[in-house]
């Protein structure tokens, strides 16, 4: 309740009708208490956000991250807003985030170190490859996955729908006469996978034969000579899936500097969302992913889990994806002749 004070013993007790004896007994482990009874205690006292025996001492999560997820600050600033989620939800609980750049078997050593530390209470995992992932999984702490999955679901995860988001663009472009969509990416991240599936599932059987566009690295320059590429090489597409926004402007650039109009020669979507894209000439038509909440989320998985091995409350990993939402602005626009 907004401007209640903590939640008591007493209040657990009120609630489920027993005494606070019982409930003290249960949280604390002196004494006997019917182990069915005990768990519903603390699975209330979860619930009521009570602090259980053993939460007190950790409050420091470790941001476990590929050099790759930091220079991402520069080009697509994706992760830019998902930490920024993730800090601000930190703050919110007294949590310290410190970072990790797991590089080499000696950063991998030295994680093992700082996971073993009374004051970690886990790890949140950015961008990490499945490697790390193996090494993770090994260590028997809490950790969510960032924007990512675990194939093997080992791992709790928190992710953006990227199957959807793509299936969102490319419906959208169907709706508007386009059969033959192109699909831009730089294919290596599970995410963008996801991605590359949600394009096809729209596609069905249009999408055999019609392009799959790989571009050398997620930045506007890279898609530019991709697109020009494609152009110069025959291809033809009368829309373009982007799987950044990022790429989404270089494609548009491309086309321009060609002479092609966006969207009445070839429409372009992209997948991120990102505040810049209302900007461009024309507004870029994106898939909004709630990126920030990706970050803040991560970090109420992480602390729940930690909450619920301490209670003794069994629970397997979770994958949790957050739905996108589609930005209608100028830059897709119905097929020719249409």
């Amino acid at each position: 309740m907004a401007g209640s004070s903590r939640p008591r013993i007493s209040d657990i007790a009120q609630k489920l009708g027993v005494s606070t004896a019982t409930v003290s007994r249960a949280l604390s482990g002196n004494g006997y208490v019917r182990e069915s009874l005990a768990a519903k205690i603390r699975s209330a006292a979860i619930e009521m956000n009570y602090a259980l025996p053993g939460m007190a001492p950790g409050k420091k999560a470790l941001l476990v991250s590929s050099q790759e997820a930091m220079i991402d600050f520069k080009r697509s600033q994706f992760t830019m807003y998902v930490l920024e989620g993730l800090q601000e939800r930190a703050d919110a609980r007294d949590i310290d985030l410190e970072t990790h750049i797991c590089q080499g078997d000696k950063a991998m050593e030295q994680l093992r170190v700082a996971a073993a530390s009374e004051e970690v209470i886990g790890l949140l995992l950015v961008s990490v490859d499945d490697h790390v992932l193996d090494f993770v999984r090994g260590l028997n702490i809490p950790a969510v996955l960032v924007n990512g999955d675990d194939p093997e679901m080992c791992l709790s995860s928190v992710t953006p729908c990227n199957r959807s988001a793509a299936t969102l663009a490319s419906r959208h472009l169907m709706r508007l006469g386009h059969e033959r969509i192109a699909f831009l990416s730089r294919p290596g991240r599970r995410t963008i996978t996801r991605r590359l599936e949600g394009w096809r599932d729209a596609l069905g059987p249009m999408a055999e034969g019609v392009l799959e566009l790989d571009v050398e690295d997620w930045t506007a320059e890279a898609a530019a000579a991709r697109i020009n590429q494609a152009l110069d090489e025959g291809q033809q597409f009368t829309a373009i899936v982007a799987a950044a926004d990022i790429l989404a402007a270089g494609a548009i650039q491309a086309l321009q500097s060609r002479g092609l109009r966006v969207p009445d020669d070839i429409s372009v979507v992209g997948i991120d969302g990102l505040p810049q894209g209302q900007y461009m000439s024309p507004a870029l038509t994106s898939v909004r992913i709630p990126m920030q909440a990706v970050g803040s989320l991560s970090l109420d998985l992480l602390v729940e889990t930690v909450k619920l091995r301490a209670a003794g409350v069994p629970m397997p990993s979770r994958r949790i994806e957050l739905a996108c939402e589609l930005l209608h602005r100028a830059s897709a626009g119905p097929a020719a002749g249409r």
